[in-house]
């Protein structure tokens, strides 16, 4: 069964930093691109980063210079890392990953996986 799981949000001050993570877990073939979305209340949810398998990394144009993403192949884990937070990062923050894994059929199969999602609030 594969999971991801993500690290607990936090309550933060403006300015203030917090740094997510996202793990993956099953009998993982291999992990392509992987990534971040959130979710702020009464609006759709939106893309953060994605990095892919090389560690090539792309971000929503607004976030550039405040959010890093990273990821530990090894360790199939992904982060991300929010500087210099305002309150209209907050929101519910999701992590996916696109991977193969092998199934209880000894099968490989391709499918995107989410995270449970993590709740952040920041406040001024």
């Amino acid at each position: 069964q594969v999971q991801l799981v993500e690290s607990e949000g936090k309550d933060v001050q403006a300015g203030g930093s917090l740094r997510l993570s996202c793990a993956v877990s099953g009998n993982i073939l291999r992990i392509d691109d992987m990534g971040w979305y959130r979710q702020a209340p009464g609006k759709a949810r939106e893309l953060v980063a994605i990095t892919s398998s090389g560690g090539d990394a792309n971000y929503a144009d607004s976030l550039k210079g405040r959010f890093t993403i990273s990821r530990d192949n090894a360790k199939k884990t992904v982060f991300l890392q929010m500087n210099s937070l305002i309150p209209g990062d907050t929101a519910v923050y999701y992590c996916y990953a696109n991977l193969v894994y092998i199934d209880y059929a000894s099968q490989y199969v391709a499918q995107k996986y989410w995270g449970q999602g993590t709740q952040v609030t920041v406040s001024s």
